[in-house]
């Protein structure tokens, strides 16, 4: 029934996948990247699009946000806390996760706040390097009220030319508020 709703209000806010068509037989597992994360208004968005994917995609989130009144909401909607505050090793804990289950999205935002940053994080990509899950790469694009989805990408270890080809994807969308590329298309570099 949720899925159902979400999809419904997703179409009627004017919001469509774009890109590559999800199919749990090309991917069965994935490590869906979402960038640019700028807005609140991006959760409710991913949540309409995850239904529109037909898929069960899970979500990391700081602990923060699973409180004793809210934490069964965000839990009962796929989301696993993360503790921001100190080491966990969680590219380690997520790329076991991963590699343990015969078929498992999860969502990573590897700007990791709202707020304006230089450079992705990169977590995402050890978890793929080690996990052997590809990336999807999920862009935002409010101006058209897109997301844009990647086909799965393989990481090859090769991290400034992974790297280049993720930078270069996300360069094409534009999110809610801010251009946290500006850095890498004034340089052409990667962080």
């Amino acid at each position: 029934m949720y899925s159902i709703l979400a999809r419904w209000f997703f179409k009627l806010a004017g919001w469509r996948l774009t890109g590559w068509k999800p199919s749990l037989a090309q991917a069965p597992k994935g490590i869906w990247v979402v960038v640019p994360h700028t807005s609140n208004l991006d959760f409710p968005v991913g949540l309409g699009a995850r239904a529109a994917t037909r898929i069960w995609i899970r979500y990391l989130a700081k602990k923060e946000l699973f409180t004793w009144y809210a934490g069964w909401l965000f839990r009962a909607l796929g989301g696993m806390p993360v503790d921001r505050s100190r080491a966990t090793n969680l590219v380690d804990a997520m790329a076991d996760i991963l590699k343990s289950h015969e078929q498992l999205h999860i969502c990573i935002a590897p700007e990791g706040t709202r707020s304006d940053v230089a450079k992705l994080k990169t977590g995402f990509y050890y978890i793929a390097l080690k996990s052997g899950a590809p990336l999807i790469l999920t862009g935002f694009d409010y101006p058209r009220k897109q997301v844009v989805l990647s086909a799965p990408f393989y990481v090859t270890g090769d991290y400034q030319r992974d790297m280049t080809y993720v930078y270069e994807f996300f360069s094409q969308i534009q999110g809610k508020h801010k251009s946290w590329l500006r850095q890498y298309e004034e340089t052409g570099q990667v962080g």
